[in-house]
């Protein structure tokens, strides 16, 4: 008997949700066959099975947060050397994929009224199993009946625990919530010479590279710990992409050696694959500056969050017409407010001016 345990999904990830189980316990597997399927931070992956064998016992239920190195399954495989120092490959596993996936999560013990996974679930969701009723074999409590207990609950005392991409936000704005020295400048551009089949994404996306050379230090990370600052050579923009699940940030990456074409079609594809859920987690890490195009929704000004180790995000708010003064004379032009928020412990005051002069003079231009 074997013990497999959750691998590093790579890119610092410490923990993943469980999706769906692909096998049950006494299934014969062979190397690489689906085994269990997970939600990081950003994305559903697929763990394969990395040896083959059969399923002697299965760890937790579908909604189980699990840790990297935590027990997933037992198998018995005569592939003892192949165990000795094996590393698993994990790949990304769309929603749509999973659709078509039997969830088959593993059976209910044959004596007992909860596995002890489920026992744990209801001790995290502070649910007492003597007042649930199991509907698994022969009475036994599954997760799916504790989570119904937990929506109960929720229906009395209002709250419902984060999951997925929210619970990943909740922790990532939590962690850097004193991580960084925010501060905030705001103006706006006039785009009267902007062509009517103009797309403000890559118009802005543009004006940030025109932005970066011009003020270098928004374009960088910083290191707390070491007190040092990387500067980038290329600005691989992140992109706020808002969903129903909650907050994505895929990285379009050298915007400024691009033209305005290839971003458009690099768009489109980030689009899909954040929709599909099948966006790869190394596109979602590398951020060296960040764009929050907010007004689409709604908005003028923004003070936003800075996420380390970035050290500077733009928010471009509502396009608008207003009047102005053009040409010495008052005018109705369409406006397009912008904020900067950047961290003062490394970029002054001035280099967010700089920046944020230099899109506004690119975001003019025709």
């Amino acid at each position: 008997m074997i013990v497999f345990r959750l691998p590093d999904l790579g890119e610092g990830l410490q923990e993943a949700e469980i999706v769906a189980w692909h096998v049950a316990e006494g299934d014969h597997v062979v190397a690489d066959q689906p085994l269990v399927s997970v939600e990081t931070a950003k994305a559903v992956v697929e763990v394969p099975a990395p040896w083959p064998g059969r399923i002697r016992k299965l760890y937790g239920q579908p909604g189980d947060i699990v840790e990297v190195g935590s027990e997933l399954a037992e198998f018995e495989t005569d592939a003892i050397e192949a165990v000795q120092d094996s590393t698993t490959v994990v790949g990304e596993l769309p929603d749509a994929t999973l659709q078509g996936v039997a969830r088959t999560a593993p059976p209910a013990p044959p004596t007992g009224k909860a596995s002890p996974a489920v026992r744990r679930l209801a001790a995290e969701r502070d649910i007492d199993l003597s007042t649930v009723t199991g509907s698994g074999p022969d009475g036994a409590i599954l997760s799916d009946d504790v989570e119904a207990a937990v929506r109960g609950a929720t229906a009395r005392n209002g709250y419902m625990p984060l999951r997925g991409v929210r619970r990943a936000m909740a922790d990532t704005m939590t962690r850097w919530a004193s991580g960084v020295v925010p501060a905030s400048v705001t103006d706006e551009a006039v785009l009267e010479a902007w062509p009517k089949d103009a797309d403000p994404t890559v118009r802005l996306a543009k004006a940030i590279a025109a932005g970066c050379s011009a003020a270098p230090s928004l374009n960088a990370w910083y290191d707390a710990e070491r007190n040092a600052v990387r500067p980038h050579e290329d600005v691989d923009l992140g992109i706020a992409m808002e969903t129903d699940s909650g907050l994505f940030v895929p990285v379009l990456r050298n915007v400024g050696g691009r033209n305005e074409g290839d971003l458009r079609a690099g768009l489109e594809v980030m689009k899909r694959d954040v929709a599909d859920r099948t966006v790869p987690l190394s596109e979602l890490q590398g951020q060296t500056i960040s764009l929050s195009n907010f007004g689409m929704l709604g908005g003028m000004h923004a003070v936003l969050t800075v996420i380390p180790p970035q050290v500077a995000i733009l928010g471009a708010g509502r396009i608008h017409r207003a009047a102005r003064v053009v040409d010495d004379a008052v005018a109705c032009v369409h406006v397009m407010p912008l904020s900067v928020t950047f961290d003062h412990r490394v970029v002054t005051g001035a280099e967010a001016l700089r920046f944020l002069n230099a899109v506004i003079a690119a975001l003019t231009e025709a």
